[in-house]
């Protein structure tokens, strides 16, 4: 297959002749034929399609998955290999997130005006000046009481489409604002709970993964927990869920936590210790 596809490109090229020249077909000019290059190049995954993109094939994107797969079982905590097995594996998924934002009024918008989550694009102080159970002072809160930061979400690397790149790109950087929703911290109960929602939502196989495997490392009363409240309610409240995608949260750090929650569909968190 590789070969076919080796032989194919230098084929066209003597088809199109030599710069200026007749060749089998009409002459083309040096600039469209460049153009036509790139574009055939850019269809065999050889040329980045937005500014840290990685091209890669098939069998280099099922290594990669692999690795990455096995690295975050051993370690859920190991951000830059959930990222990559995100991308890697989110083929199917991505374009069907990508399709209900497309087809949402707000998730539209969200898609042409990409905005970004990151220190740089927060103002902190106003955040942190809003009346306690807002989505923004909520937010601030969550991210100060666990030690986490926007800023630790890695950019897309391996999605080959720019669009779906930025799909998966704000799903990671809602991430911190599902645990918000959910009232859920940031230790590994509280992960696993956060997966079994996303996966329902996102339907991405990394959490599916990080969910089914995600309660192995849990103690014997937190399984109880997990099993007999948390879990119903993840996948309840999932089920129930408008896409989270759609979601413009930048617009709607006044609004209440507890609002938000109705509007979406969340159902309010089990009163349990997490």
């Amino acid at each position: 297959m590789l070969r076919a596809v080796a032989v194919r490109v230098p084929l066209l090229r003597a088809m199109r002749g030599a710069p200026g020249r007749a060749g089998l077909g009409r002459a083309v000019p040096r600039a469209e034929e460049e153009e036509e290059e790139e574009e055939e190049e850019q269809h065999m995954g050889r040329v980045p399609l937005y500014p840290g993109h990685i091209p890669t094939s098939l069998l280099q994107k099922a290594l990669l998955a692999a690795g990455s797969a096995c690295t975050a079982l051993w370690d859920p905590y190991r951000h830059d290999m959930v990222a990559v097995l995100g991308e890697t594996t989110g083929c199917l998924a991505l374009p069907k997130l990508r399709d209900r934002m497309r087809n949402d009024p707000e998730g539209y918008r969200i898609l042409q005006e990409r905005p970004r989550i990151r220190l740089s694009t927060l103002d902190m102080a106003r955040l942190r000046g809003l009346p306690g159970g807002t989505l923004g002072r909520e937010y601030i809160r969550f991210l100060e009481d666990n030690k986490v930061s926007p800023d630790t979400r890695m950019p897309a690397k391996f999605v080959d489409d720019e669009e779906l790149a930025y799909v998966i790109q704000r799903y990671r950087e809602v991430h911190d604002l599902m645990h918000t929703l959910l009232g859920m911290p940031t230790n590994m109960l509280g992960e696993v709970v956060v997966k079994w929602f996303e996966a329902v939502q996102t339907g991405l196989p990394m959490c599916v993964l990080g969910a089914a495997f995600g309660p192995v490392r849990l103690n014997a009363r937190k399984l109880q927990v997990l099993a007999t409240e948390l879990l119903p309610w993840a996948v309840r409240s999932g089920l129930n869920a408008s896409c989270v995608l759609n979601v413009y949260y930048e617009q709607r750090w006044e609004q209440s936590v507890e609002s938000l929650r109705e509007e979406i569909g969340i159902f309010p968190p089990p009163a349990v210790r997490v």
